[in-house]
């Protein structure tokens, strides 16, 4: 497969950028910084709202809408940059620009300082993934671009387990704010590094300059499969997104666990699960997809149909040890739609588009699901808590549970269409 070009299965490589394994890498650490920041707030949300008097659907806000308004917005056009210019500088300023923000969160004096904040690191954020994807596609061969994609989801579970256990022991042993600035620290060091380590295809980026924007709006517009794909992928990060921000604070209030329990516990479910969820998706997904590129919808809509009574009857355990064992197989079922749906995102575009194409996406499914998850469980929260107490989390959490059937149902329908609107390269 070295031999081989990322245009096709048969072509000549590209041989002139760093070896895919080193780009590959790389991304993964870089992604895994991105969910480590992003997801920090998630274990330090007890000490934050204490501090500053909040309720659940202002911690719902900082959680999403604050970080995901722009984090969406702003995704489409750094993604043209990336696309017109190097994908690897765009990546690695991108990095430097989320961890100053993530530094500038541990400086805060008030809620509203902290909403700020969090803004800058969406923006940031904004031009790490879809240029990720692009650069992976121009790498790895199509053959192997799922389980490529998945190994840097990896990034998801791996930076989320790495932000709850440092978190937790960084405000237990300190206080919330030096996590912030420890964690932000870290990612500043490290985008020089990647941008010493990572560089574009010479084809990729002679190919780059001649693509404007407006024609990948036109050719997404018109396949009913992009629609389903992201509105499919929305629905179930909106329910991830929302059980990643709220999960922390239901094993402490519900289970009684400190932060440093909430830290193993939580992290044990990520990198279990996760990990195997992660990697399963994207082998299934290359695995069935070559005979019937259906598969790259169908496999994670089954994924997802699973994964809701799985979840609702951890979540309404009342035993930590249940609840984690009951927990673990949805986790990992919640993450397979990574690799096969963002392989076909990839491939409803020429490869040129792609990062472009992939912004889009990343638009849909992070307005909603970054914007709306953490909010809507946290409105529900507070909206159920005058007639159950210290539950409501917990039901507001079973409630939102039906997303999943959302998304395995619209994944459904994407199949039907996606072997006509796939394009190969």
């Amino acid at each position: 497969m070295m031999g081989e070009r990322p245009g096709g299965s048969g072509a000549p490589a590209v041989r002139d950028g760093r070896a895919p394994g080193v780009v590959l890498a790389m991304l993964l650490l870089v992604y895994s910084f991105n969910f480590l920041d992003r997801q920090i707030v998630s274990i330090l949300a007890g000490p934050i709202k204490a501090e500053f008097g909040l309720s659940d659907k202002q911690l719902g806000l900082l959680g999403g809408l604050a970080f995901a308004i722009l984090y969406s917005t702003m995704g489409i056009p750094l993604a043209w940059l990336a696309d017109r210019t190097r994908r690897s500088w765009v990546i690695a300023g991108s990095l430097a620009v989320w961890s100053g923000f993530t530094m500038l969160c541990g400086m805060v004096g008030n809620f509203t300082q902290l909403l700020a904040a969090r803004v800058g690191v969406g923006v940031g954020e904004a031009g790490g993934v879809a240029p990720s994807y692009a650069l992976i596609g121009d790498v790895y061969p199509q053959a192997r671009r799922a389980r490529a994609l998945a190994i840097y989801s990896l990034g998801i579970p791996i930076g989320s387990a790495l932000g709850v256990l440092f978190g937790g022991y960084v405000t237990a042993l300190v206080n919330w704010r030096s996590a912030f600035l420890w964690v932000g620290l870290a990612g500043l060091l490290i985008a020089p590094v990647f941008g010493l380590l990572v560089r574009d295809p010479q084809r990729a980026r002679a190919e780059a300059v001649r693509q404007p924007i407006a024609p990948v709006f036109g050719i997404l517009a018109a396949k009913p499969s992009f629609w389903m794909l992201s509105c499919g992928a929305a629905s179930s990060s909106m329910l991830g997104y929302g059980l990643a921000f709220w999960l922390p604070s239901l094993l402490g209030r519900s289970f009684g666990m400190d932060l440093p329990a909430v830290g193993r516990f939580f992290a044990g479910l990520l990198l279990i699960g996760g990990v195997a969820g992660m990697l399963g998706g994207g082998w299934l997904a290359d695995r069935f997809g070559g005979r019937d590129k259906a598969a790259y919808a169908r496999v994670p809509a089954f994924a997802f149909l699973l994964a809701a009574p799985l979840f609702a009857a951890g979540v309404a355990s009342r035993s930590p040890t249940l609840a984690f064992l009951l927990m673990l197989v949805p986790q990992g079922l919640a993450y397979v739609w990574l690799g096969p749906v963002l392989t076909a995102v990839q491939h409803l575009v020429p490869p040129p588009m792609r990062a472009t194409a992939s912004a889009c996406f990343l638009t849909i499914n992070n307005l909603v699901g970054v914007g709306f998850g953490a909010l809507a469980i946290g409105a529900l929260s507070d909206a159920l808590a005058p007639s159950l107490g210290a539950e409501a989390l917990r039901w507001a959490i079973i409630g939102s549970l039906s997303l999943y059937l959302l998304a395995g149902a619209l994944l459904l329908l994407a199949a039907r269409t996606l072997s006509r609107d796939w394009v190969d390269g």
